[in-house]
């Protein structure tokens, strides 16, 4: 299951958005959000959701960062269901962490989906000179485009 493409999208006055048909397909009715790297919101399948669970249960808990990312991460997730008109109603502590009021893009990303501010995501893109250098980082570590 794969995700690519990228949407804009308005939240109503409730904090509900559309997620993209394509992407609604291969979701389901019901997935998981959660906190994202850069200030983003992560959407996973509940398949992809429980690969990710499985992992993390199986790193040491005896480690710090382990620990504190596991608390972070899970007890900041939630899980939500599309309504008839495939919108999610985002929960406010996670469209506060992303800095999401009135507006939001969507993004497919391999095997989830990112949800951004438009500035957070402006600024994810001004950052598109450096794709041959991030290119460059991935072709040592046998990724060729």
């Amino acid at each position: 299951m794969r995700f690519t493409g990228q949407y804009n999208h308005s939240l109503d006055t409730k904090g509900r958005v559309i997620i993209p048909s394509g992407f609604r397909e291969k979701l389901g009715d019901r997935f998981m959000v959660a906190r994202g790297m850069e200030k983003c919101i992560t959407v996973y399948s509940m398949e992809a959701w429980e690969r990710l669970e499985e992992k993390v249960s199986e790193m040491s808990q005896l480690n710090e960062a382990t620990r504190k990312f596991s608390r972070i991460f899970f007890a900041t997730a939630g899980e939500v269901e599309t309504d008839k008109q495939g919108r999610i109603l985002i929960p406010a502590h996670l469209r506060k962490y992303a800095g999401i009021d009135k507006e939001c893009v969507v993004t497919g990303n391999l095997d989830k989906v990112e949800i951004w501010s438009p500035e957070k995501w402006a600024e994810q893109m001004g950052e598109e000179d450096d794709l041959a250098a991030y290119a460059a980082q991935l072709d040592g570590m046998g990724v060729r485009l």
